[in-house]
């Protein structure tokens, strides 16, 4: 499923018109995403978990060169699903 395809899908369910739910939608993406970058956890009872791990620095290698490079420590964005959905998905 892509977007549009939720949209669509989450105006049918809601009863609100496409242009509506489509800037819910994008208020709320966009309300995680801040939160993530201001490195705060974002908690959805029975849904999940979005949060911010880092990643150490760390020494790789080139697969053509087989030199090795320094790879910078990171931060990603990182979700964990909830017991619940867990469960759902599960059966």
């Amino acid at each position: 499923m892509n977007k549009t395809e939720l949209i669509t899908l989450a105006a049918e369910n809601s009863g609100l018109t496409k242009k509506d739910t489509e800037r819910v939608i994008n208020a709320a993406l966009d309300a995680i995403t801040n939160s993530l970058m201001n490195d705060e956890k974002v908690q959805l009872s029975g849904f999940g978990t979005f949060d911010v791990k880092v990643r150490e620095a760390r020494t790789g290698r080139n697969p053509h060169t087989k030199a090795a490079i320094e790879i910078p420590a990171t931060k990603v964005p990182v979700f964990k699903a909830s017991k619940a959905m867990k469960d759902l998905i599960g059966k």
